[in-house]
């Protein structure tokens, strides 16, 4: 299948799934949640869709298991949504790059600190 065509897939997977878990799902576990990309495979059978928690481990456990208990709910609402023959299976991936980007800023800050406190 086209490289473009997969692509325009998984971005608009990327958008509805965002607006999915934003407006439509009404599980009080749900938290504050970031869909940060999807990747779909060239057949367009199966997506992993990544996505960035934040609050407590607590909180993230939580959301974490109402998103997996929804999953079903958003793969039929992304069938509705998406014209292609066959919905694809989707899986739910935990997104770190945001917490390590974090902690590679607080590595470079301390690193400049230190600097200046050698001159």
């Amino acid at each position: 299948m086209s490289q473009l065509r997969v692509e325009k897939v998984q971005e608009f997977i990327k958008q509805e799934m965002s607006k999915i878990i934003l407006t439509e799902l009404k599980d009080p576990r749900i938290g504050f949640v970031t869909v940060t990309n999807v990747e779909a495979t060239g057949d367009l059978r199966h997506a992993k869709v990544f996505v960035s928690l934040m609050g407590s481990d607590e909180q993230k456990a939580d959301t974490w298991a109402g998103l997996h208990k929804a999953l079903g709910f958003m793969r039929a609402e992304i069938g509705k949504r998406i014209r292609i023959r066959c919905t694809p299976e989707l899986s739910l991936h935990l997104d770190e790059s945001l917490k390590y980007s974090a902690h590679i800023q607080e590595l470079l800050l301390k690193i400049k600190q230190q600097e200046e406190s050698a001159k």
